[in-house]
């Protein structure tokens, strides 16, 4: 069951960019709340508990017990907007939660990486799908998608229908979508070219040595009960007679 976190709020009674701008001044951070078929609340919250909570991790999978002014909201965040220079969140949005499945991005974690053959040989750990969109209900939303990648070697990769998903997750994403993989190390294509050059070599050589009639690697045995070349003659044989 998911973890349900406390988060305070204040109604702001006003909307648009000039009452935004006044929350903003005064060190707080507008948001809204909308959804299950409710009107949408504009709302106000304390600048440094909503910056903590967004840079502890998992803040737009985490469902919250909003407080707005002493009357409690289910929800769990949307998006929230930074500002481009400084980090600093400018705009939250929350969504109420009803009893059905909501969608949700899952964040994707590799694992055993220390493990991984790849990993050994020098290669590198590429998240490459970063949230996987499911539908789940609010109280089993999981922290993440675990990927053991403790058997991948390099540049191979695993992907979301080799992972085994917690019960009551539907993806809503191709299962064929490339998860994690291991990049090679720098110099590895030029290793992979010259393993390969001598391995053609060899193979050119030996095709060679075959036409010739030559076993690699040695010279041509004789033939059968035929005297080795330059050897003497058996004794008691008899001389060869003389050509006429």
């Amino acid at each position: 069951m998911a973890t349900v976190k406390e988060i305070k709020a204040t109604a702001r009674p006003r909307a648009g960019k000039g009452a935004a701008r006044e929350e903003r001044r005064a060190g707080r951070v507008p948001g809204v709340i909308y959804g299950d078929n409710k009107d949408p609340i504009t709302i106000s919250l304390e600048y440094a508990d909503l910056r903590q909570k967004i840079y502890a991790g998992r803040f737009l999978t985490t469902i919250y017990d909003l407080d707005l002014d002493g009357q409690k909201h289910r929800v769990i965040p949307r998006d929230f907007q930074l500002d481009a220079v400084r980090d600093n969140p400018l705009h939250v949005d929350f969504q109420r939660i009803g009893a059905g499945p909501i969608r949700v991005a899952i964040p994707v974690r590799a694992i055993n990486a220390d493990q991984s053959p790849g990993v050994k040989r020098g290669g590198s750990v590429s998240v490459v799908t970063h949230t996987v969109n499911v539908m789940v209900k609010p109280d089993d939303i999981p922290d993440a998608i675990m990927v053991d990648i403790a058997d991948l070697e390099i540049t191979h990769s695993k992907h979301l229908s080799d992972i085994k998903l917690p019960d009551g997750l539907k993806v809503l994403s191709s299962i064929d979508l490339t998860l994690v993989t291991i990049v090679p190390p720098s110099g590895y294509a030029e290793e992979l070219k010259a393993a390969a050059d001598a391995a053609a070599a060899a193979a050119a050589a030996a095709a060679a040595a075959t036409e010739a009639g030559v076993a690699p690697g040695a010279a041509a045995a004789p033939a059968a009960g035929a005297p080795a070349a330059g050897a003497a003659p058996a004794a008691g044989a008899a001389p060869a007679a003389p050509k006429k």
